[in-house]
């Protein structure tokens, strides 16, 4: 079995990715010490899968504890690193908290990569990178401006710190530009679980139509786009989990050209938020209760994706619609309702 760690991998995209990894002949291990997840989604995975899949809950700050898990499993073949703080906005009110955590669990699960010789890395990277690009669709050669938040920036430094090392070192690597990652599992076992108020448009959008929340806000209707409100690229998370599957395979069987890779992932099709919204209420039959507010710190106007080079390098092809990311987002939340119902 070739053996993958994915740190991160009690969180949203980890989680799913570990069913993918897993349903596609790997074993998989997880690092994760859920300040920003729960353990229990793995009980989701291991309905999925059959696994029953091995957590360890460290910091990834602390190199001694980062270490350990190396050394009790000589035999990792790659790393998917998810591991990171997430949310712009916090990003904005709390700097620090962003580039300690996000850089320093980055470099020393590098610095490990690098003393056990574990010859594949994919790197979880993020749009934000692009800052606000003049243009869209959005290439891999699009200009790289200067990020509009502090998670952004740590996203461009943390690519710069993967380019930099494995330039240095045996360890070929794949940057992975998301979109936004929305929708939750087709088996409804598994979905996004956001630790207090939803930073992010899809969970702010469910947990108001099942009551949790008792309003939500769209920041800004006066943006240059076809509604007033922000332009993004929603992707489905099985098929954001599934490119990180193929990355891996790629770089096994060595079919890259250069010691680190860089791919958008997107559908290459930008839905405002407003649009989404109606989407949703569509799927649901949910009335939304909303309201529009103003522009929130760090968002950029809009952006969405050129995705040719997956689709023709890694053989990565979206497989859902709008109208079924948010019908799975819808079903998690209902499922997240009946599970607390009946505890």
């Amino acid at each position: 079995m070739k053996k993958i760690l994915v740190t991160g991998g009690c969180g949203y995209i980890g989680s799913h990715t570990i069913v993918d990894l897993i349903q596609h002949g790997y074993e998989v291990i997880s690092a994760d010490n859920n300040s920003r997840s729960k353990i229990s989604i793995l009980d989701g995975v291991e309905k999925i899968t059959g696994k029953k899949i091995k957590n360890y809950n460290v910091d990834l700050c602390v190199l001694d504890d980062t270490h350990a898990i190396f050394q009790e499993n000589p035999d990792i073949i790659g790393i998917i690193h998810f591991a990171a703080y997430k949310a712009v906005g916090e990003s904005v009110e709390n700097p620090l908290l962003y580039f300690d955590n996000n850089l320093n669990s980055l470099i020393n699960i590098l610095r490990c990569c690098q003393e056990f010789s574990v010859p594949n890395f994919v790197f979880s990277s993020s749009c934000t990178v692009y800052g606000n690009p003049d243009h869209s669709p959005v290439t891999e050669e699009t200009e790289i401006k200067q990020a509009e938040s502090p998670y952004g920036s740590t996203k461009q430094m943390g690519e710069n710190i993967v380019q930099q090392t494995v330039n240095s070192n045996h360890t070929q690597a794949i940057l992975l530009r998301y979109f936004n990652p929305v929708g939750a599992h087709p088996s409804g076992e598994i979905g996004e679980i956001p630790i207090g108020r939803p930073a992010n448009l899809i969970p702010a959008i469910t947990q108001t139509a099942i009551g949790k929340l008792p309003q939500m806000q769209v920041f800004g209707n006066d943006y240059p786009t076809r509604d007033g409100s922000c332009i993004r690229d929603f992707i489905h998370v099985s098929d954001i989990a599934h490119a990180h599957t193929l990355a891996l395979d790629y770089l096994i069987a060595q079919k890259n050209k250069s010691n680190c890779e860089v791919y958008n992932l997107g559908t290459g099709n930008g839905y405002t938020v407003l649009e989404v919204i109606n989407t949703f209420e569509k799927v649901s039959k949910q009335k939304l209760n909303y309201v529009i507010s103003g522009r929130r710190a760090g968002d950029i106007i809009g952006i969405f994706a050129n995705n040719e080079k997956a689709r023709n390098l890694l053989g990565w092809n979206p497989q859902y619609s709008l109208d079924e990311m948010m019908q799975t987002a819808w079903n998690w939340e209902l499922k997240l309702k009946n599970t607390q119902e009946n505890k």
